[in-house]
This record gives C-alpha cells, structure tokens and sequence, in this order.
C-alpha cells in the first residue's frame, strides 16, 4: 500500500507502523511525504496530527542533520515527548545541525541544549544570545546536568545524582517577609506542575533558617539534606525542565536558565552573573533539598536556601492521578 492510500485509509495504527517502517529504511523524503499528507487531511476532516507529529519526532531523533534541523521551527512536536530541539540535540553534534536550523528562538535552544551535553559554543556568532543568557559552555563548578534520553516511543528524565533524604523535626516556622523577586522564581521553577499537571508548588520567604523556612509551608517534619550549589543548582534545573506528571517538558536550558535566575535571586546577584563570581556568592548559601513526609511517589523538586538571616523554601511535588493508566510506568 502506498503512503497516500495508507494516508487515505485514516488508521492512525497503520500510519504509526508506517512511520516505523520508513524510519528502518532510513526513508526520511518518505516520512516527510507521510508528515506533510498527514497534515494535509485535516482539509478533508481527517484527525491525523498525532502521525505527524510522530513523523515529526522521529525525523529530529533519527534522521540526519539536514532533515532533523529542518523541523526545529516555532509550533513544532507540541505533543511530542519534549521540545523537538532537546530531542535532536541528543543525538545530533551542532555542526551537524546548526546550517539546517532556521533562525528563531528553537535554534538558539538547541545550541544550549549541545552546551548542557559538554560542547562549548562561545565563539559561534550566530547563536542568538537574547534567547537564553547564559554561558554557552558549562562552567567548571556546575555539576553535570543529566540529559533527557529520548528513544522512538519513550523517553527518560534522570534526576541528579543527590544524597539520601533524612526525617528531621522542624523548629518553629520563620516569620514570613516580603520578597517577590525570589518566591516568584521559586514558583517559576515548577510553573507547568501547577498550572498544566497535578501539583502542589509555594514558596515562602522567612526570617531564620532554611528548616524555619520549610516549616513555614505548614510542616512540623520533614525529610532534608544539606547539599552543595552545583547540586542545588542541578536539582533547580532539572525542576525547571519538567512538565511534571502531565504539563509539556520545557527542556533542560530552560531549567538551567531557570536555577541560574533564582540562584542569582537568593544570592543577591545582579543579572546576568558574572559566571565567576557568581559561583562565590552560591557558594556562600547553605543550600537544602527536602520532601514533605509521605508524599506519594513522584515529581520532587522541594528545595530551600538560607543567607544573611533570610531564608527561602520551595515545595514542589507532584503524582499521576491514582486512576491514571500511565502510572503504572511510575516517574
């Protein structure tokens, strides 16, 4: 059966295998004829977008550079398993990519996303530094961020390496102050968790420590450990990528933008950072991952912060619904 009548047909079932089946090949014209007349149907009623999108995916995973550096444009793979861009640079060098990628926000991503897995970019001129402002190579004293590991049907989001949490009693909570600037890029960090998913996420500002803080959430007992700045950071970073258990993946340039944005907050830095100096003055925080006791298993991305007799607390958790099929593949 040819790609038009199987397009014609409108089984969604038989347009996946197809897809599969070009991408064996290595037929990429062939999923892009599948892509385009996918989208065409709509014309005629047909609801195929999920086969186009999924040609669409796998052209950025698996196709050369020529063909996966053509798909990374505004809109594209809204449904797919993360930003079209992430996914391309997990397999593709940025010299491979980089002369296909039309101008606009997805390629300066995809740079960051090849920054993030070890390339330093800092000499290429065409990377659009109003996107992201950020150092186009990873400093010495950031701990690695674990890359997103997409495969045809699946995708995986490693967490960063972290010691064991311990149950630690709360003293009395801080007195709460005013102070937007951090609580907000707290709350930013796990927007898509609130917003688009199943989550709980506050943040506080108190006077005191960083348990006072955390008890200020309405806990008396929680589960901590005192981490370091690169782990606090990797840990920030990794929160700001996830959507969570159902809101859209932003992708790791976007949670390392995100640390970096609330770690200057709480720091006292200003924007942007010198990347020197600003590993100093993260330094100087005493830095604290935590979890609520008995929260079900999921997303945890908890974290709080102490300087100069301020702290902050970040409670960010989430979960697939109980009756949600998909939970069975946990997080």
């Amino acid at each position: 059966m040819s790609i038009k009548e199987t397009v014609d047909g409108g089984d969604l079932d038989a347009l996946i295998r197809l897809v599969d089946g070009l991408c064996s090949s290595r037929d990429w014209d062939g999923v892009i004829e599948v892509r385009d007349r996918c989208r065409h149907a709509l014309e005629r009623g047909l609801q195929l977008w999920p086969a186009a999108e999924f040609a669409e995916y796998r052209l950025a995973l698996e196709a050369p550079g020529y063909y996966a550096g053509a798909v990374l444009v505004e809109g594209a793979g809204r449904f797919a398993l993360g930003p079209l861009w992430e996914v391309a640079a997990g397999r593709h060098t940025w010299a491979e990519l980089s002369p296909h990628i039309p101008d606009g926000p997805a390629r300066a991503l995809c740079a960051h996303e090849r920054v993030v897995r070890g390339e330093d970019l800092r000499d290429d001129e065409s990377i659009d530094h109003g996107v992201l402002d950020l150092p186009l190579r990873l400093q010495a004293w950031e701990s690695e961020y674990p890359p997103a590991e997409y495969q045809s049907s699946k995708a995986a989001f490693p967490t960063p390496a972290t010691p064991a949490l311990v149950p630690v009693a709360l003293p009395a909570a801080g007195a709460v102050i005013d102070d937007d600037e951090v609580t907000e890029a707290l709350v930013a960090l796990a927007a898509p968790w609130l917003e688009h998913s199943n989550g709980e996420v506050a943040a506080v500002a108190v006077t005191g420590t960083a348990e006072a803080a955390i008890a200020a959430t309405g806990r008396s007992e929680a589960l901590v450990a005192v981490v370091d700045a690169p782990t606090a950071l990797a840990t920030m970073a990794w929160t700001g990528a996830s959507g969570g258990a159902y809101g859209r993946r932003r992708g790791t340039p976007m949670g390392r933008f995100g640390a970096w944005w609330a770690a200057a907050a709480i720091s006292g830095v200003e924007w942007p950072p010198d990347p020197e100096g600003f590993a100093d003055a993260i330094g100087a925080v005493r830095w604290m991952l935590w979890e609520p006791v008995g929260t079900p298993p999921g997303w945890s991305g908890s974290i709080a912060a102490e300087r100069d007799g301020r702290a902050w607390a970040l409670l960010a958790v989430d979960n697939h619904r109980d009756t949600d099929v998909l939970a069975e593949g946990g997080a």
